[in-house]
């Protein structure tokens, strides 16, 4: 696709993005944001991001299908939504951020569609729903959830946790995590999950991950200061693979993406001031590596724990201008 083109799919991809509070995204929005790249990098960039983001940016439409979906999910509703619903309590614990109220609206009109009824006519029996977008490092809802297992939860209870995207290593974190509390608290809660799309980004599964993961890139002077500053090399990744999910074109168009997203992240860090430590290159993280490195956005908000070339500020020019709490 020739440079226009490219520009116009994104912005159409995007077009949705925090609709009601920021501008439309159009091609001259996408094509600012470009520009902020070196001009050998900004076609390559462009071909890519708009190939990955067909697959991992969720619109309104598309949030409600996965809502549909889960509401229509066997394996909790054995088949009857409808007599199943009735008996689920709507858990809504974060004490900062909207993403849950603001999905638990959509689950209401949804519910409302295929059911009949909506979540106020619902909470006649001992199970609860824990909705989210997404499980990232799995910090929140870890310590939203381990918070009511430890006070408010009944003794006996049926605590289902909804998400969007699930990274595979927050979520073995969080999951063993829950089941410690819910020991701790002798009460007899059973703990099940529903995802729509599995993002793997595990500590043995760099090489085969669906997230951002260079390859050495040490022969940058910024890089390797960087590294340098982390106190710890990370673990490059080896071979040719796009990931499970196949969310890159290619290896050659993961690799535009990664190199690129790396150094001008490094850029971004010395230039923003207001990012903490933790707001690596490649997207936000506790652990002292290049990031995070999620490419998985919805139409409400775009994670902090994605590169920062797509979110980040003032004196930066966001893709995806990022709402925080």
């Amino acid at each position: 696709m020739k440079r226009n083109e490219l520009l116009r799919a994104i912005a159409t991809t995007i077009e949705d993005y925090q609709a009601g509070t920021l501008a439309a995204p159009t091609p001259e929005h996408v094509e600012k944001w470009i520009n902020q790249f070196p001009q050998a990098s900004q076609l390559p960039i462009l071909s890519e991001i708009s190939h990955v983001l067909d697959k991992t940016y969720f619109s309104r439409i598309r949030v409600r299908r996965v809502l549909r979906a889960v509401i229509k999910y066997p394996g909790w509703t054995a088949g009857d939504p409808s007599a199943f619903w009735r008996q689920v309590n709507f858990l809504d614990l974060q004490p900062r951020g909207n993403s849950q109220r603001d999905l638990l609206a959509l689950f209401d009109k949804s519910l409302n569609k295929e059911c009949g009824y909506g979540i106020s006519e619902c909470g006649q029996g001992n199970k609860f729903l824990y909705l989210d977008d997404g499980l990232f490092s799995g910090g929140r809802i870890g310590s939203d959830l381990d918070g009511w297992i430890m006070g408010p939860a009944p003794k006996n209870a049926e605590l289902m946790v909804a998400v969007i995207a699930l990274h595979t290593q927050g979520h073995y974190f969080t999951n063993q995590s829950l089941r410690r509390a819910i020991a701790k608290s002798g009460k007899s809660i059973n703990l099940s999950w529903v995802h729509y799309m599995q993002i793997e980004d595990g500590l043995f599964k760099v090489s085969d991950s669906d997230v951002l993961r260079p390859t050495n890139s040490e022969a940058d002077p910024e890089v390797k200061k960087y590294i340098a500053s982390l106190g710890r090399n990370p673990t490059w990744r080896v071979g040719t693979s796009t990931g499970p999910k196949n969310f890159f074109s290619s290896n050659k168009g993961r690799e535009v993406l990664e190199q690129e997203f790396l150094k001008k992240g490094i850029e971004l860090r010395a230039r923003c001031p207001y990012l903490n430590e933790y707001q690596r290159p490649l997207g936000n993280t506790t652990m002292k590596t290049l990031g995070f490195g999620t490419l998985f956005a919805t139409f409400r908000n775009c994670p902090n724990n994605a590169p920062l070339v797509l979110w980040a500020g003032d004196p930066w020019y966001p893709l995806l201008r990022r709402v925080t709490n």
